[in-house]
């Protein structure tokens, strides 16, 4: 493998969040100062600072304070001790969003074990994958009781210890578990109160998301435990029932994908319902026009937006785009969050466009039981993310695609990214795909996998002549397709661009 030489990071001009208490590490990457020693360190003193204020509601379930969540994990700890879990050992959560997971994934590290979140919705036979690989010990079944024992605490954990394996959702190969260390979590933790500015402000966080994902866990369940909030659990998501827990549990933060919001917003009765306590609405996961940032601006008045973009190697967060700059700014996905610094790798000449390369704390050290493909997307302390970005002068940084889906026109690299964010904002367009269309002569040529919007008509003509106003004629796709399906994806929402171009019939090309 070729020795990749890389320069400290991109310098940028805009630089809108708080960067102070970072040093540089042995490592070369940037680490927070004064971090707890561990998650329970940092659940522990929330516990004896303010033990009775409300930690965990699941919905129609069990609520605890933080006395309670801490006592109760401390029993779900004694309990896989007397199972004959030891230090170190993997245990896997297959449970949906609830209260238990929450006590099991605590429990867990009290224990001294590793956490082994599983997706709910992986297949049999990649759940068996997944214990398998793990070689976990002990596994908590949904329908079971949580195992309960004596208390018990394990006290000697360190930053570097591993505390979780959290299995990627590729959309091909089997799942690749990035090993997330106590100093991952505990960063990303910092990094989401600097960025979303919640430090210092009381936190009612509703959790829609699943909780077995970087985005659930690590980004808004442990955050609001360091802050001292209240989390708020949907087991299920409805829309509906979202609109009631907004109001009946004072939600006054909320993160979602960008169709989840579109929804909401759709509802008849969505004008009569209070949503002035919304202070934070963070958003990611998939393009937004800025269309619809405006639209979720002047429906929610009082709420700070923002945009965030991680992997499950970055342990959730490594960029952000701050409320100041989502309308003007919103192709993009921000600035680089502290302490992460970006690069790019091998960008190209013309376009400047290269393979995003992440560094922090908050990157994983590696694959578990991986050590090849550890080798190949860990170097030199960089993490090679696999998309292909952009990153301008005053640092904003703008994913253009992942390196397997760029489309090749005839010599032109076309992003399907970049594609997807300017159709996102046709007016009829649900959810929209980009990939390339095999041609004789061109190579590829660029088409659209199009749901519309439910309820409307849509001219694929329409579409093409939206693009026309917004691209150059060699990215403006010359194939629509209509899909009345959704589109496929993987158990972590990624869409299945391979599934779709092996699905997709397409009809004479519209120019």
């Amino acid at each position: 493998m070729e020795e990749i030489v890389l320069k400290e990071g991109r310098a940028a001009r805009l630089r809108p969040f708080d960067e102070s208490g970072l040093a540089r590490g042995a490592d070369g990457a940037l680490h927070y100062l004064d971090l707890p020693h561990s998650v329970l360190d940092m659940l522990r003193t929330r516990v004896e600072s303010d033990p009775s204020h409300e930690a965990v509601v699941e919905l129609d379930g069990d609520r605890v304070n933080y006395q309670q969540l801490w006592d109760r994990s401390a029993r779900v700890a004694g309990g896989l001790v007397a199972e004959g879990v030891n230090v170190g050992d993997r245990v896997a959560i297959r449970l949906g969003n609830g209260l238990d997971w929450v006590l099991a994934f605590f429990g867990t590290l009290m224990a001294g074990a590793v956490v082994v979140p599983v997706n709910t919705r992986f297949q049999e036979s990649e759940v068996g994958y997944i214990l398998s690989d793990s070689g976990a010990t002990y596994v908590f079944e949904p329908g079971h009781d949580l195992p309960d024992g004596r208390a018990h605490v394990h006290e000697d954990l360190r930053l570097n210890d591993l505390a979780a394996i959290f299995y990627t959702s590729g959309t091909t190969g089997f799942p690749k578990g990035a090993m997330t260390t106590h100093e991952c979590f505990l960063s990303n933790v910092e990094t989401c109160q600097r960025v979303v500015q919640l430090a210092g402000r009381e936190i009612r966080n509703l959790v829609s998301v699943p909780l077995f994902h970087v985005t659930g866990c690590n980004s808004q369940l442990l955050p609001t435990c360091q802050l001292g909030g209240t989390t708020v659990i949907m087991p299920t998501f409805d829309v509906k029932s979202f609109f009631t827990v907004i109001t009946e549990e004072r939600i006054n933060l909320l993160t979602s994908v960008p169709a989840i919001y579109w929804l909401a917003m759709n509802q008849p009765n969505f004008d009569e319902l209070d949503v002035s306590n919304i202070r934070w609405l963070t958003y990611g996961g998939a393009p937004i026009s800025s269309d619809q940032v405006l639209r979720m601006k002047d429906a929610f008045p009082n709420a700070l937006l923002g945009n965030g973009f991680g992997l499950t190697e970055t342990s959730s967060v490594a960029t952000y785009l701050p409320h100041e700059y989502s309308v003007d700014h919103a192709d993009t996905v921000g600035f680089a969050a502290p302490p992460v610094e970006l690069d790019l790798f091998e960008p190209d000449p013309i376009t400047g466009a290269g393979e995003l390369l992440i560094r922090g704390p908050n990157v994983v050290p590696g694959y578990w039981r991986k050590p090849e493909a550890t080798e190949a997307t860990f170097q030199k302390g960089w993490l090679h993310s696999g998309d292909v970005a952009l990153l301008d002068a005053d640092g904003f940084c703008t994913i253009v695609d992942r390196k397997k889906d760029m489309v090749n026109r005839g010599g032109e690299n076309v992003y399907s990214v970049e594609v997807e964010n300017v159709l996102a904002g046709c007016p009829g367009v649900f959810e929209v795909a980009v990939v390339g269309v095999p041609d004789d002569m061109m190579g590829e040529k660029v088409g659209a996998i199009v749901v519309p919007m439910p309820g409307t008509e849509f001219d694929p003509g329409a579409l093409v002549a939206f693009a026309a106003d917004r691209l150059a004629d060699f990215k403006v796709p010359q194939y629509v397709q209509v899909r009345a399906d959704p589109l496929p994806r993987n158990a972590g929402g990624k869409v299945l661009k391979n599934r779709l171009r092996d699905e997709t019939t397409w009809e004479r090309p519209l120019r």
